[in-house]
């Protein structure tokens, strides 16, 4: 507990933008999140008042970082879990666990869990040779997917398999490189949506609304929330899919479970993210609990809150870096942005710009779709450009509020 507050201390393991938001959540509840970060320019150290600097590989680092701590949580699953089973067993209280967390951190003991447990993955097969590929492929037809087990994220360690020949050369490369590879189904699916719940440790749950997240080039760019046209049964079967998995796999805190809805209506796993994540950043404006509240709640033990929808439509798009450096400067564009559109609300996660990077999001809620939806894509391009992609003067007539 904090002597000052006797409230409980939090340390988040990472401090990217999800520990930033999770400090914010924080001070609501009367805390302030501790972060342990590799620089002091991190999103989360840049405002959190209780920052260890060091890396979350070293054992003795990790140990520093946890006395005091009432729970230790993380922003991202790359800390070794053999660390994490020491501080486990010296007493300290880590959530999700290392057993849990494993599967967020290798994606073929990801794979074979959920295949063990009867829940739907498209086909797969772990890759230690070229022919295991190429023996796949022909099984399963071209193209195929070859994935780093370990690491990859936002379109990173994924490569497109679509010729024996190719396939032979590229696991040669990525072998050859020390990269661990599993090789999947190219399915055919219809849309990816994303399935976001809660768990505590005496397993209450909760689950917010099935979501359909937008990608390009292996980056979500869009998060539309509710799934549009989603059934009432799939819906639910999407909820019930990400509790069963949560409760499985013993998480607790938050669980992301990225999916494949199929044409014939089926719902395949695709990913686990055992962490808030982006396809729930706007819960933070378009939910009665945020997830990153919710993960506070739950890794703490507290009743977890309500997961009901502010809105009948909320929108996030993510602020992307642009192509080359705007002329115009940040705070100038947030300005312009809240001129033309007040209703939208940015959060800026104090990155440097480079192309591609996510800087930021931007959340939008109202009544109709399509409205909502385009002030939402057009606030982040303009934060990301400094342009609007209708052609808007910046030095507009006056404000728009739809």
């Amino acid at each position: 507990m904090d002597s000052r507050t006797g409230l409980p201390v939090v340390g988040m393991v990472g401090a990217g933008q999800l520990a930033r938001m999770t400090h914010q959540a924080a001070v609501a509840l009367g805390q302030s999140l501790r972060v342990l970060a590799v620089g002091p320019d991190e999103p989360a150290a840049l405002v959190a008042s209780d920052v260890v600097l060091g890396r979350y590989d070293d054992l003795a680092t990790l140990r520093r970082f946890a006395m005091g701590c009432d729970v230790l949580t993380f922003d991202h699953e790359h800390v070794p879990t053999e660390h994490l089973r020491t501080l486990a067993a010296e007493g300290t209280r880590v959530y999700p666990g290392p057993d849990a967390l494993r599967h967020a951190q290798d994606k073929l003991v990801m794979r074979q869990a959920l295949a063990g447990l009867g829940v739907p993955v498209p086909p797969f097969r772990e890759v230690t040779s070229p022919q295991d590929a190429v023996s796949f492929g022909a099984e399963h037809g071209w193209p195929c997917v070859l994935k780093a087990t370990r690491g990859g994220y936002d379109g990173r360690g994924l490569w497109m398999l679509t010729t024996p020949t190719g396939a032979r050369r590229m696991v040669t490369e990525r072998l050859a490189a020390g990269t661990p590879l599993l090789v999947e189904q190219c399915v055919a699916m219809r849309r990816e949506l994303g399935a976001l719940v809660a768990r505590s440790p005496f397993a209450q749950g909760a689950a917010w609304p099935v979501v359909q997240t937008v990608q390009r080039e292996g980056i979500c760019v869009e998060v539309l929330a509710p799934a549009p046209g989603l059934s009432v049964e799939l819906a639910q079967a999407g909820q019930q899919l990400a509790l069963h998995v949560a409760g499985e796999l013993g998480v607790v805190g938050v669980l992301a479970v990225e999916l494949f809805e199929m044409p014939d209506g089926r719902l395949l796993v695709n990913e686990l993210a055992m962490r808030p994540h982006n396809s729930g950043h706007w819960t933070i404006e378009g939910a009665a609990t945020s997830q990153f509240e919710q993960h506070l709640r739950a890794v703490l033990d507290y009743p977890l809150g309500c997961t009901a929808p502010r809105a009948p439509v909320c929108v996030m798009a993510n602020v992307l870096g642009a192509g080359s450096p705007p002329t115009m400067g940040v705070d100038e564009r947030l300005h312009h942005l809240m001129a033309r559109y007040p209703q939208a609300k940015a959060h800026l996660y104090a990155k440097s710009e480079r192309p591609g990077r996510k800087l930021g999001h931007v959340t939008v809620c109202g009544e109709q779709r399509a409205s909502v939806r385009e002030v939402a894509v057009a606030s982040a391009a303009f934060l990301a450009t400094g342009s609007w992609p209708d052609g808007y003067p910046v030095h507009g007539p006056g404000r728009q509020t739809a």
